[in-house]
């Protein structure tokens, strides 16, 4: 009975002890959605779809109000995430690898590979490293995932496809679905957003031991609009048929993230997970999705197309049920996670404009993580410092707003305020000497549309959806 006892009590005492040691370094991931609007989600306003599994990101987490992504499109916006830099100083300035500029061609089409990916950064830092779901950052041999960094691939390369699986003979590069260097046969693809959760919790229960970087890459709730039949069924109280899809794609998706916090729980490592869930731009057009308050949709430099849902979760650093109200982007998840890591963001082989946003969320530094933020595609650009946003684009007389007394962009301020116009201005052609020549361009009727989308009489979600 006594051995018994020192034994029960010996177990006990490693289990505490085990409890209270820390791991020098979290497990780090970065939980990207696709094209979702900012109030789909409850935790930023959202009352039609609930999203319970989400909100919990915000419930244990600090719920970022002001959050930017660097683009207002999917692939330059996930080309800053991933680098911490604005992707136009790489030349990585637009969406779609439609035509190659002077001096480069389509072997050129994609992420640099001079860049440093988060991938990269945390490698030599002890870290294994995935990415689950899309990549868009090229689909030549040079640019897949393994030659940036990431020590596995589950994923398309292309930017969305079919949720289920397809009948075609031949399925094009951008959509076929990997695993590594093999593809998956159509007739086993069930349904995308759940087969994108289940590799993303088998790489947590199988990586438990050493400290991994998860790169979990949804497509949800981007186009194709494709739901579960019994999720569709499910929302038969929305008369909206594309509404209501969409409901159905953002309740698999909810269901999924779900299934990897739960991971984190009954594997012990939530507490020491470092967590980032943002979406890469605003609401689409095309999609159902629901951008609020917010002016603008996917592809503009009005709110709706940069400010997104963007919540930081590290139970072991950062207090939970919070909110951080000052402007911050995508950018910062690259200097952030690899402070955490133990590394040093001001000395990576490229600048970082991204800041390693610890201080500021647990309060250490009350300042404001960034002077300024900048937007450009092309014909339109931006830039915002304190309360003051200028959005310049080509034919159109320049606009100003004051986000702190108009969240929706109701009123240009511009003629009334020249020295604040002239100021901005300013701020955003020294940010553009630091910029590299585009590699590629879109068409004509993209450049147009930017022009269209930024003129004060489009006005409304109907004008603002015939201009995607």
């Amino acid at each position: 009975m006594l051995r018994f006892s020192i034994t029960f009590a010996s177990a006990i005492s490693c289990a505490l002890l085990s409890l209270r040691a820390a791991p020098a370094k979290p497990n780090i991931i970065v939980l990207i959605t696709d094209d979702a609007g900012y109030v789909d989600f409850g935790c930023y306003g959202g009352a039609q779809i609930p999203t319970p599994q989400i909100d919990s990101i915000a419930r244990d987490g600090v719920r970022i109000t002001q959050g930017y992504v660097s683009a207002s499109v999917c692939c330059p916006s996930r080309a800053g995430l991933l680098t911490g830099r604005y992707q136009q100083r790489f030349g990585h300035e637009f969406n779609g690898f439609a035509i190659p500029q002077p001096g480069f061609g389509p072997e050129d089409m994609g992420l640099d590979p001079d860049e440093t990916t988060i991938a990269e950064a945390l490698k030599p830092l002890g870290y294994r490293t995935m990415i689950v779901g899309k990549w868009h950052m090229g689909t030549h041999e040079r640019f897949h995932p393994k030659h940036h960094g990431f020590d596995e691939f589950y994923g398309i390369k292309g930017g969305s496809r079919s949720y289920f699986g397809v009948s075609k003979k031949r399925v094009s590069e951008n959509w076929k679905l990997y695993r590594n260097d093999e593809v998956i046969p159509e007739s086993e693809i069930t349904y995308l957003t759940d087969m994108l959760t289940f590799a993303a919790v088998d790489y947590v229960e199988r990586n438990q031991e050493r400290p991994f970087f998860l790169y979990l890459s949804y497509t949800a709730v981007h186009g194709p609009m494709h739901g579960k039949p019994e999720d569709i069924e499910h929302f038969g109280g929305i008369a909206d048929k594309k509404r209501r899809t969409f409901a159905a794609m953002d309740k698999a998706l909810d269901e999924g993230v779900g299934r990897l916090l739960q991971t984190l729980k009954t594997t012990g490592l939530e507490r020491d997970t470092l967590l980032f869930f943002i979406n890469d731009n605003g609401g689409a057009t095309s999609n159902g999705s629901d951008n609020g308050p917010l002016r603008g949709m996917k592809g503009s430099k009005w709110e709706g197309g940069i400010r997104v849902p963007f919540m930081v979760k590290w139970p072991a650093r950062l207090k939970g049920n919070r909110t951080f109200d000052k402007p911050v982007i995508s950018l910062d998840i690259q200097a952030t996670a690899i402070a955490a890591a133990g590394g040093e963001p001001d000395r990576q082989p490229k600048r970082l404009d991204g800041v390693n946003l610890i201080p500021f969320l647990t309060g250490k530094n009350p300042k404001a993580p960034h002077n300024a933020l900048f937007w450009r595609r092309g014909v339109a650009a931006a830039v915002r410092q304190g309360p003051w946003k200028l959005i310049r684009s080509e034919t159109n007389p320049p606009i100003l707003v004051n986000l702190d007394d108009d969240l929706g962009e109701t009123r240009n301020l511009a003629s009334g305020k020249p020295r604040i116009v002239e100021r901005l201005s300013g701020l955003l052609s020294a940010w553009e000497k630091g910029l590299a020549p585009p590699k590629w361009r879109e068409g004509e009727r993209w450049s147009q549309n930017q022009i269209q989308k930024h003129r004060m009489d489009v006005i409304g979600r109907d004008a603002e959806r015939k201009l995607p």
